[in-house]
């Protein structure tokens, strides 16, 4: 469904029962909503499970220009007012796991538990260069010149070998992602800190990371920031561990919302 919210169109899935306990799933870059199928169709019996494709990705509306997390984040109280949802549990990974801590930032008073994944703290100089350089490339030569390389960072060469279809299902949403959305997240992943924010996060916070991950450092030094944090570690997996291992990853969620 299309939702209106903070000046653009929304591509949105709402499932599950109605007055059940909401969970937000947010997408990581140059992905989808579809990144969440194995979790919504886990959860939607128990929980109202809300997915949402972020700014510039999947059936949302991609403005042109650099986007920040403020907007990201304002986007999602956007919806969850125009879905009159007061509260929600929020899961996030990567870009996504970003989110999720700007939120449970700026916005904590509408949450209940929040999981940040497979995210770092903060950019850095080397990043911000890194970010430019595939912008760039995108600009140059399109959205496919980023999906080998956007792989071979994200999945453990063991994984690509032996589960082809999934690998293959997220080439497809790489090199469907419109340019613009790219570009526009990527400025604000380029440009970001949440560390000044972290000791005074009041919700229940759990990190969720594959051990493979080159974010894993990152969502080590998030749970050492935050106050009365978890932190589960997806063994073998890597950037994209609800892909990886959903099962694993989808326990920690229902566990962790049931008080666990």
């Amino acid at each position: 469904m299309k939702v209106k919210a903070n000046g653009i169109n929304f591509n949105c899935e709402l499932e599950g029962p109605e007055g059940a306990p909401v969970i937000i799933f947010s997408n990581s870059l140059i992905t989808n909503l579809s990144m969440w199928d194995d979790q919504a169709a886990a959860l939607r019996g128990e929980f109202r499970v809300l997915r949402y494709d972020q700014r510039g990705h999947g059936g949302t509306d991609a403005p042109s220009g650099k986007y920040t997390f403020a907007t990201l984040t304002d986007d999602v109280i956007a919806i969850m007012d125009a879905l009159s949802i007061k509260r929600a549990n929020f899961a996030g990974i990567s870009m996504g796991g970003m989110t999720a801590l700007f939120l449970a930032e700026r916005y904590g008073d509408r949450f209940d538990r929040i999981f940040p994944c497979d995210c770092g703290p903060a950019s850095t100089p080397q990043s911000a260069q890194q970010w430019k350089e595939r912008i760039d490339l995108g600009a140059a030569k399109g959205m496919d010149a980023l999906v080998d390389q956007t792989i071979n960072r994200w999945f453990p060469p063991e994984f690509q070998a032996a589960q082809v279809a999934k690998v293959d299902k997220v080439r497809t949403m790489i090199r469907t992602t419109k340019y613009d959305g790219f570009a526009g997240c990527a400025w604000a992943l380029s440009d970001y800190d949440t560390r000044p924010g972290l000791a005074g996060i009041k919700n229940p916070i759990m990190c969720i990371c594959g051990t493979k991950d080159q974010a894993y450092p990152g969502i080590q030094a998030i749970h050492a920031a935050i106050p009365g944090s978890k932190l589960v570690n997806i063994e073998g997996a890597g950037h994209i561990c609800n892909v990886e291992q959903p099962d694993n990853f989808t326990k920690a969620i229902r566990d962790f919302i049931r008080g666990g």
